[in-house]
């Protein structure tokens, strides 16, 4: 009976939420806090609760390790990244402990509440970074890189607090590379079929959480070490594919369960909207900060306004370390969320509307994440290298031609470069990238991007700029034929249906023989 209904407010009120332009899970949060209202009313028996915590803890591990299969620990290894998680960190504690103290709460809680919400949601930022298929883009590994730090310091935190310490089980991480040679052999042997998906749920649940909590260590730590560990296989990026479904279910439970934690009193209440006003100067942090380390001002802002939600680890703390204030923190996060989602979603035209103000704060120097001002000699260029951009690149050189790949993620383009392709980095998003940039030789262009409205935007600058050769582009359905087709496309490839037309042309040609 509790699974029917709370499925069913979940539904109800996540189609609310899309239908007024917000992501589904601020209708799951408000649909936590509802069917916490409602229960007394629909005899809901407190038994079912640690069912749904199970399944909420399950999708935080499941996203933990999706992040993990996309993640590269040099993307961690920077001086923009740790400088600025722990910068930000000391200054957040800084700022929120006396803003706690004046609400009421005495030393230790006012620093336990400043140290909550000084850390920024993993699962918001993986999720609208996910969703906008920007997490391999370079402020999508910064925010992701800093999320990771941020994580480690929220357990480290934890651990103090409570004293807790890793056991004698933990001398079995010295056994980490053959865990590693493990996974890999699994993954190679798993096929494409269920047995993929088992083996997703095996490193996320068994081997990353439930062998590092046996460890004396963190689960969610674990799940994300169990994604690195396979990240760099050849079939990570399948794995993850497989498992998004699982982790979308399994993350309803969270967003529900931070509802059903309990609606705050009147100090809860004050607590969050205090903690509301003062999230803008969370996100300006972030973007002060990684401007100061060098960041060019988008990427800084894009980043910046990914973390700028608090933390579901501030849940965590509050759960093992002040259970009064879990309602307070559930709903300063759920505020959060309303708040930064939307802003998330409409990210880049609010760049494009306030670039003039925001460039001035960058630095006057060689950025990290400099894109390129020149194409060269090329003569094609092809947007987007993965499997059907880097097939386009081989077949246009087999060809004779003169290609450039460009792609926004810059680990993916040094691998491209490693291989002997021209790929540079660049992002089809960034305006300053179509301002500055020659097209010099290039006469056509190939658009291999994933992302829709990418796709779009480098259809429209490459006419802008006055490319006249053809734009082919590739989409999955046939609602974005047309919309690629009005933004300046020649011929746009629907994949699928290429791919049966080709299947058949096989077979024609097979018959005849």
């Amino acid at each position: 009976m509790f699974e029917t209904i709370i499925l069913g407010f979940a539904y109800v009120f996540g189609l609310a939420a899309r239908r007024v332009g917000l992501p589904p899970l601020v209708g799951f949060l408000a649909a936590g806090f509802a069917v916490h209202l409602a229960g007394p009313a629909l005899g809901l028996p407190e038994a079912t609760g640690p069912i749904l915590h199970q399944v909420a803890h399950w999708g935080v591990l499941l996203l933990l390790f999706s992040v993990g299969l996309k993640l590269n620990l040099r993307q961690i290894a920077q001086g923009h990244v740790i400088g600025t998680a722990l910068v930000h960190f000391a200054l957040s504690v800084a700022l929120g402990l006396p803003l706690a103290m004046a609400l009421g709460f005495d030393a230790a809680g006012a620093l336990l509440l400043a140290v909550a919400l000084s850390f920024s949601s993993t699962v918001l930022a993986a999720k609208m970074l996910e969703s906008k298929r920007e997490l391999g883009s370079f402020h999508g590994r910064t925010a992701i890189g800093i999320l990771v730090v941020q994580d480690i310091l929220a357990l480290a935190v934890l651990a103090i607090w409570e004293g807790q310490a890793p056991n004698l089980w933990a001398l079995a991480l010295l056994g980490l590379p053959l865990v590693r040679l493990g996974l890999h052999r699994a993954l190679a042997w798993a096929g494409h079929d269920e047995l993929l998906v088992i083996l997703g749920m095996l490193g996320a649940l068994v081997v990353g959480g439930a062998g590092f909590a046996a460890m004396g260590l963190s689960s969610e730590i674990g799940a994300l070490v169990a994604g690195l560990m396979l990240a760099g296989h050849p079939r990570a990026k399948e794995l993850g594919h497989s498992m998004w479904a699982l982790k979308e279910v399994f993350l309803v439970g969270f967003f529900l369960e931070i509802g059903l934690a309990g609606m705050p009193d009147a100090q809860a209440l004050g607590f969050a909207l205090a903690a509301g006003v003062l999230l803008p100067v969370k996100g300006v942090l972030f973007f002060a900060l990684l401007t100061a380390f060098g960041l060019r001002a988008r990427s800084a802002f894009l980043a910046g306004l990914s973390l700028s939600a608090y933390s579901e680890f501030g849940l965590i703390l509050g759960a093992a370390l002040m259970p009064g204030q879990v309602a307070g923190l559930a709903l300063a996060l759920a505020l959060s969320f309303v708040i930064a989602a939307p802003l998330n979603r409409a990210a880049h035209p609010l760049f494009e509307r306030f670039e003039g103000t925001l460039s001035h704060w960058q630095r006057r120097t060689r950025h990290p994440d400099e894109e390129p001002r020149s194409l060269g000699r090329a003569d094609v260029a092809v947007f987007g290298m993965g499997r059907t951009g880097s097939a386009a690149y081989d077949r246009l050189t087999d060809e004779g031609l003169v290609p450039v790949g460009l792609d926004a993620d810059p680990f993916k383009a040094r691998a491209h470069v490693a291989e002997g392709r021209n790929v540079l980095f660049a992002d089809a998003e960034d305006v300053n990238f179509w301002r500055e940039v020659d097209l010099g030789h290039v006469r056509a262009a190939v658009l291999a991007m994933d992302d829709l409205e990418a796709k779009l935007n480098a259809a429209r600058n490459l006419r802008a700029r006055g490319l006249t050769g053809p734009i082919v582009a590739h989409a999955l359905h046939h609602d974005q034929q047309a919309l690629l087709t009005e933004a300046g496309a020649d011929c746009v490839y629907l994949t699928m249906t290429q791919a049966g037309i080709g299947l058949a042309d096989r077979m024609q040609q097979a018959l005849t023989i």
